[in-house]
């Protein structure tokens, strides 16, 4: 029955976000569990590195909301469907989804959506647009905000027929594993950066976009350095600003403004997010508008470092707080402040097992191959 099982996955771009990740994940997964693995996207960078003996991929602009190319791709979308004979089609974006939406009206397959966020709309226009991710078969959730989200706002969309549930998103816990790292390379990243071990580092992973919270963290560091002086620690904002630099240079500015520069620093890339991780000693998540699901937090308890972040949306999920990591007031620089003096103050025993639980965390809900396992169950019970 498993090789029977044909797979195209449709996404816009191919990139290293969470979503992206999934994809990639599921589709080689699937591909070794016997199954033909396709997937369609505008390309991405992730593309290079799929594995073209087990996964087909298709170029096509599913990227785009211009009707005409939803139009487009629904065509070829028919045609791939029926020339490989595809049994599932499962979108992962609204505007692709369209397009698989109605080619699995043409072709009478089975339609599969993943909710990754919660798609705001500010009219019922927008609300329609968003709602072709409930026209599906099985509806997937990627944590219990999303969950709840749906279920709030898209009711009357979902009937008895059709399948909701929460898959939580995975991560490669294989990756994202302290022991695997050479101190060689802490050491070579470390004068990358321009950072010494001395004292300890805080990182803020994440594209600098305003709801990221980038400058909450920048104010709760001044708020820290009053407290502690400069000497303390140092910080990195690791992200790219993805032509933002109106952004960005408001951050600096800030940065400036409290005498942070040598002490801060401002990183666009890291291939080797693992190692980002490994030579830090907090992780910081300090978004101002709810994290859908806030990979940042999983790999940070995957990576055994403690984790401190907003106590609003799938943060909420993914920390258990006090122990694998600590929440704070969401928007809030002094509460943001007052945690991460709290953890530069905590003795090394109490880390070591505040990392272990994290890890435990990761491991035994957040862990890719779980999330791809059920993913394919779901997919079985689907065709039954």
């Amino acid at each position: 029955m498993t090789s029977k099982i044909k797979v195209l996955q449709v996404i816009p771009k191919l990139g290293y976000g969470g979503a992206e990740t999934g994809c990639y994940d599921l589709a080689h997964y699937l591909a070794e569990t016997g199954c033909s693995s396709y997937v369609a996207a505008a390309g991405g960078e992730l593309v290079k590195f799929i594995d073209k003996k087990k996964v087909k991929f298709f170029r096509l602009p599913v990227h785009s909301k211009n009707p005409i190319f939803i139009f487009f791709n629904t065509i070829i979308l028919v045609f791939i469907i029926l020339f490989f004979n595809i049994s599932i089609i499962h979108a992962r974006s609204r505007a692709p989804a369209w397009s698989c939406f109605l080619a699995t009206k043409i072709t009478r397959r089975k339609f599969v959506t993943t909710f990754h966020g919660t798609y705001k709309f500010n009219n019922s226009v927008k609300k329609f647009y968003n709602s072709v991710m409930v026209r599906s078969s099985l509806i997937i959730a990627g944590s219990n905000f999303i969950f709840s989200h749906i279920n709030s706002n898209y009711s009357r969309y979902i009937d008895l027929k059709k399948k909701f549930l929460v898959i939580f998103r995975g991560i490669n816990i294989d990756y994202f594993d302290p022991s695997t790292t050479l101190t060689s390379e802490e050491d070579d990243l470390l004068i990358k950066w321009k950072l010494k071990k001395d004292k300890k580092i805080i990182l803020l992973p994440g594209r600098l976009t305003s709801w990221k919270g980038q400058e909450v963290f920048i104010e709760a560091l001044n708020l820290v350095n009053i407290e502690l002086g400069y000497e303390a620690f140092y910080a990195v904002i690791l992200g790219s600003d993805q032509g933002r630099d109106v952004y960005s240079k408001k951050l600096k500015r800030l940065s400036e403004q409290y005498r942070m520069t040598s002490q801060l620093k401002f990183i666009e890339h890291c291939k080797n997010m693992a190692l980002a991780y490994k030579i830090s000693d907090i992780v910081i998540s300090s978004s101002i508008e709810p994290e859908s699901f806030g990979r940042v937090a999983v790999e940070a308890q995957s990576m055994e470092k403690p984790i401190i972040a907003s106590n609003i949306g799938g943060s909420n999920e993914t920390i258990v707080n006090n122990k694998t990591g600590f929440l704070f007031e969401s928007g809030n620089p002094e509460s943001l402040s007052k945690k991460i003096i709290e953890v530069l103050n905590l003795d090394e025993t109490t880390l070591k097992s505040m990392g272990i639980e994290g890890r435990k965390n990761a491991i035994k809900k957040f862990n890719v191959e779980k999330m791809c396992f059920s993913t394919y169950s779901e997919y079985i019970k689907l065709l039954n």
